[in-house]
Parts: C-alpha cells; sequence; structure tokens
C-alpha cells in the first residue's frame, strides 16, 4: 500500500513536539521576512533622501537657508540632514555665546554631529540583529526537531518484529521536515543580512565623509569671518 509523503500529512502526522519546532519556525520565518521588508524599505529611504539633501547641499544654497529648511522639515529629514542640522545648530549657539576661537567652534560641531551620526546609524542598523540570530539559530532549532522526531520515530518501531524501508521512512522524512523548515527561515535571513550590512556600511561611509566636507566648509567660515572682523 502506498503511503501519503506529501508534506501536509507529514506535518499533520509529527509527533507533537516537532510540530511545535515547525510552528516556531514559521513564526520565526515570517517575522524575519516581515523585518526583511521593513528593513529594505527604510534602507532605500534613507538613500533617497540622502541623495535629495546632498544635491541640494552641492547646488550652492546657502547654509542658514538649508538650516532653516531642515529645521522645517525635521520629521521628513534624512540621517544627513539631521546630521547637518545638528552641526549647525551646535555651530550657531557657540557664534552666540561670542566664542571667536576657531578650534572650540569646530570641536563642538563636529562632536554634535558624531553623535546625531550615532544615533542615526542606531535607527538604521535596527532589526540587523534579528536576522543575524534567525540566520544562525534556526537551523540548529530545525535540526532539534529532526532529532527529536527520529528517535520518537525509533522508538516506536522498537515495538516492531520486523523493520523495513517503508515503516522507517515516513518517521524520518517527517522529522527531516523540520530541517527543511529551519533552512527556509534561515537561508533568507542571512542572504539578506549580508545585503543590509553593506548597504549600511555604505551609508556610514557617505555620512562620514559629508561630516568631514562639512566641518571643512565650516571651517573656512569661521577664517573668512575672523579675516573680515580684522
Amino acid at each position: 500500500m502506498n503511503q501519503d509523503l506529501s508534506i501536509l500529512h507529514l506535518v499533520l502526522n509529527a509527533s507533537v513536539v516537532v510540530q511545535l519546532v515547525m510552528l516556531l519556525l514559521v513564526v520565526i520565518s515570517v517575522s524575519s521576512w516581515a523585518a526583511i521588508f521593513r528593513k529594505l524599505f527604510a534602507i532605500n529611504r534613507v538613500k533617497t533622501l540622502n541623495d535629495e539633501f546632498e544635491r541640494d547641499f552641492w547646488s550652492g544654497t546657502s547654509l542658514n537657508d538649508l538650516f532653516a529648511a531642515a529645521a522645517k522639515n525635521a520629521r521628513g529629514s534624512g540621517p544627513m540632514e539631521r546630521i547637518f542640522a545638528s552641526g549647525m545648530r551646535e555651530y550657531q549657539k557657540l557664534r552666540e555665546k561670542r566664542i571667536a576661537d576657531t578650534s572650540t567652534l569646530m570641536d563642538g560641531a563636529r562632536r554634535a554631529m558624531r553623535a546625531s551620526f550615532q544615533r542615526e546609524m542606531d535607527v538604521v542598523e535596527t532589526n540587523l540583529s534579528l536576522l543575524a540570530s534567525v540566520g544562525s539559530v534556526s537551523p540548529y532549532v530545525g535540526l532539534f526537531g529532526t532529532v527529536w522526531g527520529i528517535m520518537h520515530s525509533f522508538t516506536g518501531l522498537a515495538s516492531l518484529q520486523q523493520v523495513t524501508l517503508a515503516t522507517v521512512a515516513p518517521g524520518i522524512a517527517e522529522a527531516l521536515v523540520s530541517t527543511a523548515i529551519g533552512l527556509f527561515a534561515a537561508i533568507p535571513a542571512v542572504v539578506a543580512y549580508n545585503r543590509f550590512a553593506r548597504d549600511i556600511d555604505r551609508i556610514a561611509i557617505k555620512l562620514e565623509t559629508f561630516i568631514e566636507e562639512f566641518s571643512n566648509i565650516l571651517q573656512r567660515n569661521v577664517g573668512a569671518q575672523s579675516a573680515s572682523g580684522q
């Protein structure tokens, strides 16, 4: 008699422990895919907003006009624009206090931008740890379900006088489904993690480069203002 070895039949006839492991892996996989899509949209939005602000920054618009626009568009701004705003805000505060020392002005602006940079990177890296955990743990969870299912299968065969491949195959097959689900959850998470980590590194490099370029512009402005004041 032919036995039904379809995936659905194997899942429904697996032991309770294996079924719980499969259910856990399905929940993990769904959470992982949701995190992947959220992160994909978030990173694309960050790239778009950074590119738009960078074009405005190098278009010749004055720093004061850019700062005023950033203050009005605080909620819709990107990481680069918020870093710029934090540097300008600290720079203007120090100027209002009649601080004319170039190193003091630049140190204050740089510290403000570095602090803003760290906050922005913390936000951009959200959910990466989840994907890393799913990619590394899911195969082992699936393997646990497989080992348990095989143990349960062989325990049931102990009472049989004659063991054939037909009696062994269903139990082993339903146990291996657990490993397959674990790999199904892990592989996309690993691929997405590597892709997002590479994209985030590029975003970080771009932001750090902007901080240095903006610091140089501020320093030239301080020098020009000092020369005109003299």
